[in-house]
């Protein structure tokens, strides 16, 4: 039997640099500009503090035990417990895809007008490329787009913040405690996809900080890109700033690369989710059908403002991974021999509710760190009380 190829910790950093630099997360920057240039840094912060201490774990349980992120759900909710966040991560995967296709060819159409439905097929062409490449092969590839990412990110900077004379912004008000959800989301999205990359990983924990740290440290980047972008030039569109500035090519190659390295994460984890539904399924082409099908969605479906799919995502993965973290870590259990595990699916669907109600509360941090702290705590106690009664 062939031995799966074990990837580097400059690897994965370098698959983690790529899911940071988005346009997705420029974006969510800019609905933080309410705040202030140092209110809203202090809630980009936090934010990316808990979110990817979260990402942290779940990834380490994935490296650890050497299963992607979908069978390490199986050791908390049984065989067929683990089916409903398999299809609920690739119904999330398939709409990313399609939000970043959609944001990645407005954004190259203000640029470059050819239309936008031509850069949808000319990005999820690449992104298609990317897949049939293999993340195992794209080697120098990889090293070459992040090196000119980096470059030109940081350029895009120096063009943004050589002027921080404040706008004034007008629109809606936004609370601390909503900016800071709003930026332990992102990292969230990632939750239920890291475990496919740590899994192969040669240091496993090693290779999961650097992922996490990395992707912590460039999407606050990324956020504070965005948010300064509408603070200090009043505009809330990245390539209209890039035309200003001189730099529309270097811009449209920003837009279309970043695009492509962080999209292609998600159309390759729906495809290695897929399997877990049905070991028939091949990985390689499930991932590409995701591809064609975020292209075809973002060229007929509007899909301007992702709040709510981004509170959806946080109101089904939060509790689903702050049950895997007590049972992986203090429970020390493995469920996966279980067909499905009542108990816990229980709890999560509590989790899940609990969620949706703090989403009314306006708490300083946010809605997922109180509502994984209180799922955790009621997994442990259940789970401890149905242990004694089943030694009566």
């Amino acid at each position: 039997m062939e031995q799966t190829k074990k990837t580097s910790v400059f690897s994965n950093g370098l698959v983690w640099f790529g899911a940071g630099v988005s346009l997705a997360e420029i974006i969510t920057g800019t609905y933080l500009a309410p705040l202030g240039f140092k209110t809203g840094l202090l809630a980009i912060i936090v934010g990316h503090i808990i979110g990817c201490a979260l990402l942290f774990f779940a990834g380490l349980i994935g490296g650890y035990t050497g299963k992607s992120a979908m069978e390490t759900v199986k050791r908390s909710f049984g065989q067929y417990g683990s089916l409903l966040f398999a299809f609920l991560n690739i119904l999330q995967l398939v709409g990313w895809t399609g939000i970043m296709i959609y944001d990645g060819a407005l954004s190259a159409e203000q640029i470059f007008h050819t239309g936008k439905w031509v850069w949808c097929i000319v990005i999820g062409g690449l992104i298609l490329l990317w897949i049939l490449i293999g993340i195992k092969n794209l080697g120098k590839l990889n090293v070459i787009a992040m090196t000119a990412l980096f470059i030109l990110t940081v350029v895009l900077c120096f063009v943004i913040f050589k002027d921080t004379a404040a706008t004034i912004i007008t629109g809606e008000s936004m609370t601390f405690g909503a900016a800071v959800e709003l930026s332990v989301a992102m990292p969230l999205s990632w939750l239920p996809l890291i475990s496919d990359y740590t899994k192969d990983a040669e240091k496993p924990f090693a290779a999961t900080l650097t992922s996490s740290l990395t992707y912590g440290f460039v999407s606050c980047w990324m956020y504070v890109i965005g948010m300064g972008t509408a603070i200090f030039t009043g505009e809330y569109d990245i390539s209209q700033i890039m035309l200003k500035a001189g730099i529309g090519i270097a811009g449209l190659v920003i837009i279309v690369l970043s695009t492509v390295t962080t999209t292609f994460l998600d159309a390759y984890s729906a495809g290695v989710s897929s399997v877990t539904v049905s070991k028939r399924i091949n990985e390689k082409w499930a991932a590409a059908v995701v591809a064609v099908i975020g292209t075809i969605g973002a060229v007929i479906f509007p899909m301007d403002d992702i709040t709510d799919f981004l509170y959806f995502i946080g109101s089904v993965f939060a509790p689903m991974i702050a049950i895997q973290s007590v049972d992986y870590f203090i429970l020390k259990k493995d469920r996966s021999e279980e067909k499905v595990n009542v108990l816990n699916l229980i709890i999560w669907l509590v989790g899940f509710v609990l969620y949706r109600l703090l989403m009314k509360v306006d708490t300083p941090v946010g809605n997922t760190l109180p509502d994984m702290v209180i799922t955790g705590v009621l997994c442990v106690l259940v789970h401890v009380c149905t242990r004694g009664k089943k030694r009566d």
